[in-house]
């Protein structure tokens, strides 16, 4: 059996996925999924020190190639803000709405998982 956690509309869950002989029978009873304490959930979704109201989040895993903008700049609605290389593609990561960069919580070279949080806006 493996363990892990699975975060679907917001709402984070452990699953357990369990592994079948080659009969065809499962090794182990399975686990329904169980949704996590909320207040984890709830103090992770504060914002915290200089976050802006604006999350820009990365679409896939990847790797920071560059980052284009710098905290305080002002950027418009589809600026590039950073590159992220995914599967040998070079994507570039825009604004989603004009504002002011609040934060930056990547630098070239970082390793991002899909749905993390790279930037804030204002």
């Amino acid at each position: 059996m493996k363990s892990y956690t699975i975060t679907v509309n917001g709402q984070v869950y452990d699953v357990t996925v369990e592994e079948k002989k080659a009969d065809g029978q499962a090794a182990a009873a399975p686990k329904a999924p169980t949704p996590k304490a909320p207040a984890l959930k709830a103090a992770a979704a504060r914002p915290a020190g200089n976050e802006g109201a604006i999350k820009v989040n990365s679409p896939m895993p990847g790797k920071i190639l560059e980052v284009k903008a710098a905290v305080g700049q002002s950027v418009k609605r589809g600026e590039v803000l950073m590159i992220l290389e995914a599967m040998k593609m070079e994507n570039e990561i825009v604004a989603p709405e004009d504002g002011v960069i609040a934060d930056i919580k990547v630098a070239a070279g970082s390793a991002v998982e899909a749905g993390d949080i790279l930037a804030s806006l204002n």
